[in-house]
């Protein structure tokens, strides 16, 4: 007779969004309002989200909701004047969105290497990408860990540079005790997908302190129109003139998603923090197996844990390929931040690029692995990913 095989653990997914009843209740309330598309609640998770960075201590300050943060940052860089003949600079080891809003605007993208500490753009490897055509630099907060964003305004300062944080991981993520999004670039652009530490479905945030970026970007998010729509259609005397000032563009965001913003953004600090136990745990459970942690805030500082990336060390048993198929036979689901940008077709031919002009990305992208992360995560499930782990490499 034969022994009883345990049940099949169910399938943990490398992501899933935490929606509670409060947005669900946000989402039916606007159905039943019958203003879906961009009005109110846009307008009001505009307003929370500004007031979430701290605006009344930063004068100025306007969040603009987008569709994406791609939207936002094209918008920023349309906002900018970036255009044919000037280039941008922004790190190889980023996805593709941070570099394809430059060729949307005819620009070129000076892609460089990244600090192999922290994952992040290397700000010496963007002072010897300046150029006389360069007009701006996009950094990337990688995974949720801030970067050197003294640094990158030094140069910015001294190249007389323009400055777009591409902070689609860096919600709440602070530098130097300032929340990102409150720091001296020009703009910065959050992302709200699906898998990100607050979630709108697919939505994104452009905020400024420059009141010329913020007037242009509301005016090219919904096809150059001069006047906005919402004011336009609830008005209480006859309010149907209106004027297109631009070529504009479709980067308005919904009611509907607005109104799961509202409560998300409620709940990021709580998320924030159960993803910092999660991934405490992990660097507990994981300390001594050939693998390379994740890097760690500098003291006092805050981590979003939007990703946590794992690299194998050079002595690991197996390769990162094998590991991934390890994990999914076990039931885990993980996935690859990022493939570079130097490794696909379109980047490696527009510029001529070889991994070998980005030794740490490259050595990075063929190591790693990014494992489940999520405020829906249980301890048990960390302990299961580690163990599958544990199995795998021992």
């Amino acid at each position: 007779m034969t022994a009883p095989t345990a049940p099949a653990l169910p399938f943990l997914p490398f992501a899933l969004p935490e929606i509670g009843d409060e947005e669900i209740a946000e989402v039916i309330d606007t159905l039943k309002s019958g203003w879906v598309t961009t009005g109110p609640k846009a307008r009001r998770f505009e307003q929370d989200f500004a007031a979430f960075l701290g605006a009344a201590d930063h004068p100025g300050l306007e969040a603009i909701a987008v569709n994406s943060a791609t939207a936002g940052l094209h918008l920023a860089l349309e906002a900018l004047g970036i255009g044919p003949g000037d280039e941008v600079i922004t790190t190889t080891h980023t996805f593709t969105a941070t570099a394809e809003v430059v060729r949307y605007l005819g620009a070129d993208v000076r892609l460089v290497d990244i600090d192999p500490a922290t994952l992040n753009i290397d700000p010496t490897a963007i002072e010897a990408a300046v150029t006389p055509r360069t007009k701006a630099i996009i950094p990337v907060h990688f995974a949720g860990l801030a970067v050197d964003m003294d640094a990158v305004l030094a140069i910015a300062r001294r190249h007389g540079l323009k400055v777009v944080e591409d902070a689609a991981h860096a919600l709440p993520t602070t530098h130097a005790g300032r929340l990102v999004g409150t720091l001296g670039s020009d703009v910065t652009v959050f992302s709200f997908y699906a898998n990100k530490t607050i979630t709108t479905g697919e939505g994104g945030m452009l905020v400024t302190r420059d009141p010329a970026i913020a007037a242009r970007a509301k005016v090219m998010r919904l096809h150059g129109i001069n006047r906005d729509a919402f004011d336009r259609f609830t008005a209480k005397v006859p309010s149907w003139y209106y004027e297109i000032v631009a070529p504009g563009f479709k980067y308005n965001l919904t009611d509907i998603a607005a109104a799961m913003g509202i409560h998300q953004l409620r709940r990021a600090q709580g998320f924030q923090q159960q993803r910092a136990r999660l991934a405490a745990l992990y660097d507990e459970l994981l300390a001594d197996l050939p693998l390379v942690l994740p890097p760690r805030p500098a003291a006092g500082e805050v981590h979003s844990w939007h990703l946590y990336v794992l690299r194998l060390t050079d002595d690991a048993p197996i390769g990162r390929d094998a590991l991934i198929e390890a994990l999914y036979a076990a039931g885990i689901g993980c996935s690859v931040h990022y493939i570079p940008l130097h490794q696909h077709p379109y980047w490696r031919e527009r510029y001529d690029l070889q991994a070998s002009d980005f030794p740490h990305s490259q050595r990075a992208y063929e190591r790693m692995l990014s494992v489940p992360l999520y405020t829906r995560m249980t301890e048990d499930d960390v302990r299961r990913v580690a163990a599958a782990l544990r199995q795998a490499l021992t």
